[in-house]
């Protein structure tokens, strides 16, 4: 199978512990461009902090934000975009911080970071919501009570967190719209990745790698398991897969 497109998620794949990319996972990925290859981020991070990287990789197809919320050009043109109800995003600002539980608020323009809040929540488009805590019984509790929500999709990039988007959002939804506009299909896809949301992804590419770091549910499902993000896993599955 012709990989014709590589999928990396950022956090605990692509970066190192100290949010660096190695310079062998560079190398591997020039070389990749160098044959043709689309590389694509696909993140749960919003465009302002993970636009950096892509320039310094010089990447030149698209960029998956907010775990599929946001698909936007190199350019930073915007193709499509999924938005949270704002009433849904203060319910579920209001369920966290009853709990003593951390959150963080993707809007259009900004990110709002532990109790900080807008005046007003009808008043921004709103991306995605994330709440984190190393108290599982407060987390499970959050899952419970948001799961009875229809229009909403959970997921997490740590299995200290929760991430909420728009029902149906996820990073395999926004690859399968890019795939469309490249003219390729998921099968010439390689995903990587190491969380729950990155696990639709993964199952949908035609290769899909955990990285050796990945959570659990996502070695199983996975095609193939490479090193850590630590010992450039990444890098060496473009190598097995790509070169």
């Amino acid at each position: 199978m012709t990989i014709k497109l590589i999928a990396l998620d950022m956090d605990g794949t692509l970066l190192n512990k100290d949010e660096t990319i190695s310079d062998y996972n560079r190398k591997r990925i020039e070389q990749a461009l160098a044959k043709g290859v689309h590389v694509v981020i696909s993140t749960g991070r919003w465009l302002g902090s993970c636009y950096p990287y892509v320039e310094s990789l010089h990447l030149d197809s698209y960029l998956i934000t907010c775990n599929g919320g946001e698909i936007w050009t190199v350019e930073k043109d915007l193709i499509e975009r999924h938005l949270l109800e704002p009433e849904r995003v203060r319910m579920m600002w209001e369920l966290c911080t009853g709990l003593g539980v951390n959150t963080w608020m993707v809007s259009t323009n900004r990110v709002w970071y532990g109790s900080q809040r807008p005046d007003d929540f009808f008043a921004h488009e709103w991306l995605k919501f994330g709440c984190d805590s190393l108290d599982t019984e407060k987390l499970d509790k959050i899952v419970k009570d948001l799961s009875h929500y229809d229009d909403l999709e959970l997921t997490n990039s740590l299995p200290t967190n929760v991430e909420i988007n728009p029902k149906g959002v996820s990073k395999a939804s926004a690859l399968e719209r890019v795939c469309e506009e490249l003219g390729i299909t998921m099968q010439h896809v390689l995903a990587a990745g190491d969380s729950l949301n990155d696990i639709k992804m993964i199952q949908a590419a035609g290769v899909g790698v955990a990285m050796g770091n990945a959570q659990d549910a996502i070695k199983q499902v996975a095609d193939d398991v490479t090193e850590t993000n630590e010992q450039h896993g990444v890098g060496k599955a473009i190598e097995k897969f790509v070169l």
